[in-house]
């Protein structure tokens, strides 16, 4: 998530000389520091004060400028650069009493190669208990130089002796594309999760592998992408954009903060029909790609408007590891709309519902794409086509308690000879609602039997993932996706889209 919060490169360089005035408001503030430290009734730790206060000087400028720890910038960079040394495994643990739980080894990881199942639950990491430890601090112990070992002990549903594990690090890649497969004999589907330095390679090596099984057409997965590096944006942009043609430009105060990123080279799919899905959690970069593609009428965009995150960190390193995240300037898409919503109110701006995304065209700036359609600015990029997702309250929650992973891992553990054609029986259903009282989760009939088609598909789903891996999960979730299905229909006018793209090059 650090990523979504930086959307400009790294940089660095010396400040200037500070103003007399703010010398003067510097003494004071340590000798405020000097007075806490000596006087508050309990003890106060430096570090921990004059960070906090770095934190609530930051509040005030904006949502995204941010002060980075040493832990936090490492693992920014770590994420950015697409690798780090580690075990490969997905884990989870919502709460220090919940045991620290595999998800899912990746494949081809050493993780995966020693056997590291999908349920797997870590009792210890180098002979300490783990109960007790944050996901933090089992990431710390669990990640380490390539080349060297670690010990962990599991428990296993079904198997009543522990086992253990030692297991040598290695490079974990941090793929930016999560899936990628045919939806049909000619659609292929890409979703892309975040965007870092492989970004743009991941996916031309995608989308040739895709071309190779018969894809003359392309659905865009950005949904739930909080963003990343802007070079990326602008690289994955131009794939499917003329040379020359604008992405992105930047407005600030200070000097070098006005910058217009244009594609660098003709796109090496510029006919390719093309559909973008976005949702309210599509940020940054991902809404520079998308007001691009719509503003240049080379995509159609669908789903819903995305979170408006519009404003370029500049991340300066400081010294003990440490580094600021700055806001520098505002992108706006080629068109001149302002990507950034309003956040005066940074309570409404990071708790709003869908309601609020939609533009309130006398507010909203009014521009147009290359053809005349027409677009609003200042709000998130809002798609040619609202399609909205099915969902409950009762889905939501079980979701978010990891509930239909250990139903699976259930299902599992206690079934045989599970096959790819796995329905949910009325059996399999009375099956889970036993589970859910087993595990004191709260429902009503009402809701179960409202969500029930709903909940039925995750449970295929997360039994797919369990046994065959993720990206069978994800393609049993997508055959129910609303809005996947919604830009299937709607190909034809991303071909007319493409074909006004190529008679404007003509």
């Amino acid at each position: 998530m650090i990523a979504g919060a930086l959307a400009g490169g790294l940089a660095g360089g010396r400040t200037s000389a500070l103003p007399a005035r703010t010398g003067e408001q510097l003494s004071t503030y340590t000798q405020l520091l000097s007075l806490v430290q000596a006087r508050a009734a309990e003890p106060v730790d430096a570090k921990e004060a004059i960070e906090g206060s770095i934190r609530g000087m930051l509040q005030v400028l904006d949502p995204h400028s941010n002060f980075l720890d040493a832990e936090s910038y490492r693992q920014m960079v770590e994420e950015q650069r697409g690798s780090f040394s580690g075990l490969g495994i997905v884990i989870w643990k919502p709460s220090r009493d919940l045991p620290l739980t595999v998800i899912s080894p990746l494949e081809g990881t050493p993780a995966w190669n020693v056997g590291i199942r999908a349920g797997d639950v870590i009792s210890q990491i180098e002979g300490e208990d783990t109960l007790h430890m944050t996901i933090e601090q089992a990431l710390r112990r669990l990640k380490g130089p390539k080349g060297t070992e670690v010990s962990i002990t599991v428990t296993r549903p079904g198997d009543e002796e522990a086992l253990s594990f030692t297991i040598v690090r290695d490079d974990i890649p941090t793929n930016s594309i999560r899936a990628s497969f045919m939806l049909d004999s000619t659609t292929g589907y890409i979703k892309l999760q975040n965007f870092t330095r492989t970004s743009d390679r991941e996916l031309e090596n995608h989308i040739q592998a895709l071309e190779e099984q018969g894809m003359t057409r392309l659905v865009l997965d950005l949904r739930n992408n909080p963003g990343g590096l802007l070079d990326q944006a602008v690289r994955v942009s131009e794939r499917f954009l003329d040379r020359g043609q604008m992405v992105v430009y930047t407005d600030g105060r200070i000097r070098g903060s006005d910058q217009e990123f244009r594609s660098g080279g003709a796109g090496s799919r510029t006919d390719l029909p093309l559909v973008v899905l976005v949702n309210k959690y599509s940020a940054s970069a991902s809404e520079i790609v998308a007001g691009a593609l719509q503003d240049h009428d080379r995509a159609l965009i669908v789903g819903n408007t995305t979170w408006g995150k519009g404003l370029v960190q500049t991340v300066y390193p400081l010294s003990q590891g440490a580094a600021l995240a700055l806001t520098t300037a505002r992108y706006f898409t080629p068109s001149g709309r302002l990507i950034q919503r309003d956040y005066d109110s940074l309570e409404d701006y990071l708790l709003y519902d869908d309601a609020d995304l939609e533009p309130n065209e006398e507010e909203r700036e009014l521009r147009h794409t290359d053809s005349g359609r027409t677009v609003y600015g200042g709000g998130g990029i809002r798609p040619d086509v609202i399609v909205d997702l099915e969902s409950s309250r009762l889905l939501e929650r079980l979701r978010r308690a990891q509930i239909f992973f250990h139903f699976a891992i259930d299902l599992k553990t206690h079934s045989a000879n599970i096959t790819r054609d796995f329905e949910v029986t009325p059996e399999v259903m009375a099956h889970f609602e036993s589970f859910l009282d087993a595990r004191e989760v709260e429902w009503e009939r009402g809701d179960l039997e409202e969500a029930k088609a709903l909940i039925s598909n995750e449970i295929r789903a997360a039994l797919a993932a369990a046994l065959w891996g993720r990206l069978e999960g994800d393609r049993i979730l997508l055959e129910v996706d609303p809005q996947v299905k919604r830009a299937i229909e709607l190909f034809p006018e991303a071909q007319q889209l493409a074909d006004l793209a190529r008679a404007k090059r003509e």
